[in-house]
């Protein structure tokens, strides 16, 4: 009888408690199951910009040396740094080292790479994800705190143009807000064609979409397509993703070079159709590695994250437009020039085209 009147009463408390939150806490709990995805990512977005509020710090410069035949030591900054990103308009980006694309890394097949990521983010952990490394990634790249630093060691094997980004989750919101580059890992035997080339220079295309928005992040198409150039070697230009600067000032080549362009998409979303307007691409090295030799060709694909070693020869003076074949991309920005004149300077001449 006393288990009997026990298990009535389990039957009662259940009840009432379930009555509960049909009236109350269970609707707001099923609200939450429904869209709590959604709107707990909203909330921290909204979060997020107000702890951004009125910073913009300035940029810091990478920090890579080679500390033996094949150990090289980088460093970069997590930052929140203001991009202008098209005429008047502002991004209040997150950044590798106050960059968008951030800054160019290089290193050499076989190397190992000894990488520390300082975070001078006020609010928000980053972290590092390369895809030129053999890695564990729940060890290797793993969240930094706001204020605080982490270093890993890994190994870069296979040669290539690499994309780079922050891993964090949701990592769609860090890669669009601007954390995202190129690592560029030169192959031991060189390229077969490297000793045609004249000239190189890197461009990265990547997508802006309305301010640290998940909603449009992840449903809507970007307000802006746009490619960068990023240093080689000191006294390279070095841009960021934006709709103007490669077309104010173009890149420069003399008549008769062969130019070798290092190519990544980073995304976060949309694939590039990579075409130069005015040449054909004499050799192509898809991601970058000379295993990958193709010849010939008109338009190269890449997919978010896809990078390509593309090398072409320039045969008359002109203005050459380079550009996502997909041609709504080009016309939200994605068109970098390249000026040929005779003697590889700017004849200050305007640029025209697409």
């Amino acid at each position: 009888m006393k288990r009997r009147m026990s298990s009535l009463l389990s039957v009662a408390l259940a009840a009432s408690l379930l009555a509960a939150c049909s009236n109350g806490g269970g609707g707001e709990a099923k609200a939450e199951n429904k869209n709590g995805t959604a709107a707990t990512t909203q909330q921290s977005a909204t979060n997020m910009s107000a702890a951004h509020k009125g910073v913009n710090q300035a940029p810091v410069p990478l920090k890579m040396e080679r500390i033996g035949p094949h150990d090289v030591r980088v460093e970069m900054t997590a930052q929140v740094t203001d991009i202008e990103i098209d005429k008047g308009k502002t991004y209040k980006a997150w950044t590798f080292n106050g960059q968008a694309p951030g800054p160019l890394v290089v290193v050499n097949e076989g190397d190992t790479i000894h990488f520390t990521l300082k975070n001078m983010d006020p609010a928000i952990p980053h972290s590092m994800d390369f895809h030129a490394v053999h890695a564990a990634p729940s060890k290797d790249f793993v969240d930094v705190m706001p204020g605080k630093s982490g270093t890993f060691t890994y190994p870069a094997n296979n040669p290539g143009v690499f994309m780079y980004h922050c891993g964090t989750k949701p990592v769609l919101q860090h890669i669009a807000n601007g954390m995202h580059g190129v690592i560029i890992v030169k192959p031991k035997n060189g390229y077969p064609t490297d000793k045609e080339v004249d000239r190189e220079y890197v461009l990265v295309q990547n997508e802006w979409y309305k301010y640290n928005d998940m909603n449009d992040f992840q449903n809507g198409v970007p307000s802006y397509v746009v490619f960068s150039t990023k240093a080689l070697k000191p006294g390279d230009p070095n841009t960021n993703g934006d709709t103007f600067t490669l077309k104010e000032k173009p890149l420069l080549a003399k008549v008769g070079e062969k130019i070798r362009l290092y190519v990544n998409n980073v995304g976060p979303n949309e694939v590039s159709s990579f075409h130069v307007v005015g040449t054909v691409l004499d050799d192509v090295y898809l991601d970058g590695n000379p295993n990958n030799h193709l010849k010939g060709m008109q338009t190269v694909m890449l997919p978010a994250s896809g990078g390509a070693v593309v090398e072409f020869t320039v045969t008359k003076p002109g203005t050459y437009p380079i550009v996502t074949h997909q041609f709504n991309h080009a016309q939200k920005g994605a068109v970098a020039m390249l000026k040929v004149t005779e003697t590889g300077e700017d004849d200050g001449s305007e640029t025209s085209g697409h």
